[in-house]
C-alpha cells in the first residue's frame, strides 16, 4: 500500500479545527493535565501530529505546558465565561443557589439538558464536596438524576423519546431503566413540585431538583440539592427546593426580557 493509499484510508481528523478540538476533548476533570503519551492516547491522533498541533494551540494561548505537561490554557477559561448558559442563566441563579445550600448545607447544582445528558453549569459543595459527583462542566445521565428529571418532566415528548432511545442505563441497583416506568415518574413532578432521585445515580445519594423556567414559560434548567440519603429528604427539602426554583425563575425570566 502507497503512502497516498494509507492517508486516504486513516481516520484522523483531515482538518486543523478538527485536530485541536480532538486534542482538547482529551482533557476532563479526571485529566487536568497530560504529557504528550498520554495526550496521543487519549486525542487518537499521531504523536507527530499532537506534537505539532499542540505547539501552535499553545502559541495561539489555548494550552499551556508548564514542564512537560499539557493543559488547558486560562485564555479558554475566560472565554468559557462568556458562553449564555453560564453567564446569564448562572448570574441570574447563583443567588438562590447560595441560599438554597445555606438552608440545606449539602451540595446544590445548577443543570441544563444538554442532548440526552444533564450539563453541570454551577456547583456549590462547601467544606465537605462529594467527590463521586460530576464538577462543574461536566455531565450527568438525564434519566437518572433529579436534575434530569425535573427538565425532563416539562419538556417535549420527542426530547423524552430521546433520552429513552439513548438508553436508560443503570447506575445502582436502584436505577429506574423501564421507559414505562419513567414516564411514570416525569407525569407525577408538575403535581409534586419537585423531582426525586433516591440513590439511583450514585448508591448512597440522593437528590431533589425542580426547574426553572424562562420568560416564555419553556423550561431553561433545573436546581438541586444532592447529598447523604439521610440528609435529603423530600419532607424536608423538597419545599425549599421548589421556592429556590421558583425565584430563580423569575429573575431568570425578568433578566432574559430585559437583555431583549
Amino acid at each position: 500500500m502507497s503512502p497516498s493509499d494509507r492517508d486516504s484510508q486513516s481516520t484522523e481528523p483531515s482538518g486543523s479545527l478538527e485536530r485541536a478540538a480532538a486534542i482538547l476533548d482529551a482533557f476532563d476533570f479526571s485529566h487536568r493535565e497530560l504529557g504528550l503519551a498520554e495526550l496521543v492516547r487519549r486525542s487518537g491522533l499521531p504523536r507527530s501530529t499532537v506534537h505539532r498541533t499542540a505547539g501552535r494551540m499553545i502559541e495561539l494561548g489555548w494550552l499551556d505546558k508548564p514542564g512537560d505537561r499539557y493543559r488547558i490554557s486560562t485564555g479558554l477559561f475566560k472565554l468559557s465565561s462568556l458562553v449564555p448558559v453560564r453567564h446569564e442563566l448562572r448570574e441570574a441563579v447563583l443567588p438562590f443557589l447560595q441560599d438554597l445550600y445555606a438552608a440545606a448545607r449539602v451540595t446544590v447544582q445548577l443543570g441544563v439538558l444538554d442532548g440526552t445528558q444533564v450539563l453541570v453549569v454551577e456547583k456549590i459543595t462547601g467544606h465537605r464536596p462529594m467527590p463521586m459527583l460530576d464538577q462543574v462542566g461536566g455531565m450527568i445521565p438525564a434519566h437518572c438524576s433529579g436534575l434530569g428529571r425535573a427538565i425532563l418532566a416539562f419538556s417535549t415528548t420527542s426530547t423524552v423519546d430521546a433520552v429513552i432511545a439513548a438508553g436508560l442505563n443503570r447506575r445502582t441497583p436502584r436505577t429506574i431503566t423501564s421507559p414505562t416506568a419513567l414516564r411514570r415518574e416525569l407525569a407525577a413532578i408538575p403535581d409534586q413540585g419537585w423531582a426525586y432521585d433516591r440513590e439511583e445515580g450514585n448508591v448512597g445519594i440522593s437528590c431533589i431538583a425542580a426547574p426553572i423556567f424562562s420568560a416564555g414559560g419553556d423550561v431553561a434548567a433545573a436546581l438541586s440539592v444532592t447529598g447523604p440519603s439521610a440528609a435529603v429528604r423530600p419532607d424536608r427539602i423538597g419545599p425549599a427546593v421548589r421556592m429556590a426554583a421558583a425565584a430563580a425563575t423569575r429573575a431568570y425570566s425578568t433578566r432574559r426580557w430585559e437583555s431583549h
